[in-house]
């Protein structure tokens, strides 16, 4: 089983978004600085996770939340868990 999950900066409220079959251990890898590309937004708080099927599936969630229609869907997403931005 793959997730996507959305990580947010607590030190500029900006948006990760990746894959893993453990989201817990990678906002862990994440907060420890051992990816070069969010190591200079420490701390990291992991806001939403969403289950998929497959890695394919997950994948291809990820690739459309960084699209600009998929940050808006995700924006608004967040917003009726309760999750401001």
């Amino acid at each position: 089983m793959y997730f996507l999950y959305v990580l947010r900066s607590e030190k500029d409220n900006s948006l990760y978004k990746g894959i893993s079959n453990d989201p817990s251990r990678r906002e862990k890898e994440h907060n420890q600085g051992k990816n070069l590309s969010t190591k200079s937004k420490i701390p990291w708080e992991l806001d939403y996770v969403e289950v998929c099927k497959d890695r394919k599936e997950a994948r291809e969630k990820e690739v459309y939340y960084k699209t600009g229609s998929g940050r808006e869907t995700l924006k608004e997403l967040l917003k009726l868990i309760n999750i401001p931005r």
